[in-house]
């Protein structure tokens, strides 16, 4: 594997692909759609849309807001220009209040009616830089009291992505030895428009999905997404090339991605006996069914994911709900999705294999 070559908007486009760039206008920084946003695209169910995202590493005005000076001094082999104009865009947004996320988006899907649900499949995801960001700032992340430390407000490690194709970092910083690790990128925001005029800010995950940060979202993987506003207003971004779950410093490893995206529209009937009423976002890979929990405090985000879980095993498998907890208790897994996000994500991984015998 060699390693992955600057991917700027419009290089090397599959021939025929619909294409959603992220340049300025095509972008909401800082917040997430709602209903009032005019979609930057229109497909219709079942279509694929080539998407450019962007990390808001580099962007940010703790970071310079100058993401050429600040990568080439971290020896970049280049910049994207998107985020060189993003950056130098007078692009609302209010730093310090508004979030640091850039989402690509909306796109208006035909056929999308409020109760329906939205599956959004990852198809392909592809790195647009060599290279990505790891930072701890604002007083957040699991240890807001501890770091960053040594007097810094942020704190940002440059990783880059060998030619093994595993990320590298250095141990510390001068430091001529580097720790390795896997790489499984990744869309940390995947989510719909909420109903009304006001934008959500882009940190805290809900109903709506948004900053889920939940690393089972790789290539080959669906998001289930309750529809909120006609059209759903589906919109993505915070890409990541590698993430821990609980995403302790704040970010993980971010990086801009482009991705191949599939847009389903699931009626609201056929949804129920599939999911059950969803209570908010579940994720599907080839072998997993990945209910989430969503809520400021860890202990209640728990108790939310299982009760989603047991309502999906009821609706799907018709299990009797008190031997769909036990099932999970001796079964399941349940994981930190994040703990940096203001609202804190916990998922759970049911095995589709475990029920495959069923008629």
């Amino acid at each position: 594997m060699t390693t992955p070559p600057i991917l700027q908007p419009g290089d090397a486009l599959p021939a025929g692909a619909t294409y959603l760039p992220s340049s300025p206008e095509h972008v909401v920084w800082g917040r997430l759609p709602c209903a009032t946003d005019a979609p930057v695209l229109r497909v219709d169910a079942g279509d694929e849309v080539v998407v450019d995202t962007l990390s808001h590493e580099g962007l940010l005005e703790d970071q310079g807001r100058d993401p050429r000076r600040f990568f080439e001094a971290a020896g970049a082999p280049g910049v994207l220009d998107d985020a060189v104009a993003l950056a130098a865009s007078d692009h609302p947004r209010t730093f310090g209040v508004d979030g640091p996320h850039v989402t690509t988006g909306p796109v208006l899907v035909r056929g999308a009616r409020v109760g329906d649900l939205l599956s959004v499949r990852v198809v392909e995801t592809v790195p647009r830089v060599p290279y990505g960001v790891v930072s701890n700032r604002h007083g957040r992340g699991a240890l807001p009291e501890e770091f960053p430390c040594g007097g810094d407000e942020v704190f940002s490690v440059f990783a880059t992505v060998g030619e093994d194709g595993r990320g590298r970092m250095r141990l510390a910083p001068g430091s001529a030895s580097e720790v390795t690790f896997e790489l499984r990128p990744f869309l940390g925001i995947m989510g719909v428009a909420v109903p009304g005029g006001e934008r959500p800010h882009s940190v805290p995950p809900g109903r709506h999905g948004g900053n889920l940060d939940i690393n089972l979202l790789t290539a080959g993987s669906t998001l289930h997404l309750p529809v909120l506003v006609d059209g759903a207003l589906a919109y993505v971004g915070d890409p990541h090339f590698a993430q821990g779950d609980g995403e302790v410093a704040l970010t993980a490893m971010e990086a801009s991605l482009r991705v191949r995206l599939r847009f389903d529209v699931v009626p609201r009937e056929e949804a129920v006996t599939a999911f059950g009423e969803l209570a908010g976002p579940l994720a599907e890979t080839t072998d997993l069914l990945v209910p989430t929990g969503l809520d400021p405090d860890l202990d209640v985000a728990v108790q939310d994911c299982v009760r989603a879980a047991v309502a999906l095993l009821a609706a799907r498998f018709g299990m009797d709900r008190r031997h769909a907890y036990a099932y999970l208790s001796a079964a399941t897994d349940f994981n930190i999705s994040q703990v940096v996000d203001l609202v804190k994500g916990v998922h759970a991984r049911i095995r589709k294999a475990d029920f495959a015998h069923l008629p």
